[in-house]
């Protein structure tokens, strides 16, 4: 027995080419909304953006006739500006980039949004590496002795902590202090100069 096929209207396909042109839904999505195969979206988003007005002939005449040319120019339109303030106010770090991403938006995923924000998608699923159990025991042990030698760098930090048993390198030293915001309290050089112009009585 033979599937009867479907017959469209224009206006019908013109909505779900202008949906899938707007890329604020899936494919998937528009093919669960429409009832369609996601190949026929293909094709009429590829009509509207190749063919504009005479998309969907038939027999010569236009099937777009009552659809309004100056109402997709003013939804395209609209859709630019909105784009470019959108662009204007976006916050510059990352951060606060990642924190307007909504993963359960019904309408627009998640790659979508991250090209509209302009965000690296591997950014926002990117997971920092956390510090290992013995860096950890170094931290605690390097706080402990700042509070007690506040005028200790890394060098001599790194001089206790081997001394406590650790097989530490002055490298990791200085980055989990440079990570923790220690720094060496102590009198700086040259903190006194003399003036060029100042004559001492002899």
């Amino acid at each position: 027995m033979s599937v009867k096929r479907r017959n469209h209207s224009p206006e019908f396909k013109f909505r779900v080419a202008l949906e899938a042109t707007k890329e604020q839904k899936t494919i998937s999505q528009l093919t669960s909304e429409f009832n369609l195969h996601p190949t026929q979206i293909g094709t009429w988003k590829k009509h509207l953006l190749e063919d504009g007005k005479i998309l969907f002939q038939s027999n010569g005449k236009h099937e777009l006739q009552t659809v309004k040319e100056s109402e997709l120019y003013e939804q395209i339109g609209r859709l630019k500006m909105e784009l470019e303030w959108l662009k204007k106010n976006l916050p510059n770090s990352v951060n606060d980039k990642c924190s307007l991403i909504e993963p359960t938006h019904p309408a627009l995923s998640i790659r979508r949004q991250c090209e509209l924000i302009e965000l690296n998608r591997g950014t926002y699923y990117y997971q920092p590496a956390k510090e290992t159990p013995l860096n950890l025991t170094l931290m605690r042990l390097i706080d402990e002795q700042y509070l007690k030698t506040p005028f200790y760098g890394y060098p001599k930090m790194t001089e206790y902590l081997r001394k406590q048993g650790y097989g530490v390198n002055p490298k990791r030293i200085n980055r989990l202090m440079n990570l923790m915001g220690l720094q060496t309290i102590g009198i700086k050089r040259r903190m006194t100069r003399n003036e060029p112009d100042h004559h001492y009585w002899k």
